[in-house]
């Protein structure tokens, strides 16, 4: 059967999550029944990542297993039309190796995560961002995610009910930067690794608020980290404010 990668954005808000539940929405069932209305008795796909409740997508990426040999932007075009209504898009279709799997294959991941700070309620962006209505300061936030990055045990950042392995995993990159708006601020976290634990992200954020705010020093996040005690994080910030920006591959089935 001919293998082909989608890559996918969607806005999580309606959803439980990419994956498939029996009595609820989910992105991977949303697919799949378009998927069926293209060629019945199709075999279940997979994805880069199984976000949670309300996360959003800007590039997760799905492969499927189609009968026929279909042109990819044939592809794209027909799953766009059965899509609809539902906040789910192709952006763009590949045909990929037998081999290629849109999670195992994958070499590393990217999230953005998206923080406005001020106090009137967000009406545009609403289930966007994360809103708070107190001022955050960007330079403790910077000095504090660097005690991040690297190889570490993340046990203070991880679900309790995360199904990893192990709790060492290394973070590549956590870069907060700032972009003044017209009646606040919004603070967006760039996070890449090739893997994160359950609520990785989410704990990271709703810890490095905390610095912002003034209410944990930078050095209480290193203090946190070496705590390896789930006790010990900050507040687990909400899902609206968190994409799944970027799958990374060896060989891009989508470049140009």
């Amino acid at each position: 059967m001919p293998r082909f990668a989608l890559k996918l954005e969607y806005d999580g808000t309606p959803f439980s999550g990419w994956q498939r539940q029996a009595d609820r929405a989910s992105v991977q069932g949303t697919l799949e029944a378009a998927l069926a209305r293209l060629e019945p008795d199709l075999p279940a796909i997979a994805a880069a990542g199984r976000t949670d409740a309300g996360v959003h997508a800007l590039g997760q990426v799905a492969h499927c297993d189609m009968a026929r040999n279909w042109d990819p932007f044939r592809l794209s075009e027909a799953l766009n039309f059965h899509l609809r209504p539902a906040p789910v898009a192709v952006v763009a279709a590949a045909a990929v190796a037998d081999n290629f799997h849109a999670r195992f294959s994958a070499v590393e991941r990217q999230y953005l995560f998206r923080l406005v700070s001020r106090r009137a309620p967000m009406v545009l962006e609403r289930g966007k961002v994360w809103q708070v209505p107190h001022p955050l300061d960007l330079a403790p936030m910077q000095q504090a995610a660097r005690h991040l990055l690297g190889r570490h045990d993340f046990t203070t950042f991880r679900a309790s009910q995360c199904q990893a392995q192990s709790p060492v995993k290394t973070l590549d990159e956590l870069h907060v930067e700032a972009l003044d708006l017209p009646h606040g601020r919004e603070f967006r976290f760039h996070v890449r690794a090739r893997s994160f634990l359950h609520n990785q992200v989410r704990s990271f954020v709703g810890t490095l608020e905390r610095v912002g705010a003034g209410a944990w020093h930078p050095e209480d996040v290193k203090t946190a980290l070496e705590a390896r005690d789930r006790a010990a994080c900050g507040p687990v910030c909400p899902p609206h404010g968190l994409y799944l920006a970027r799958v990374g591959y060896r060989d891009d089935p989508f470049a140009a």
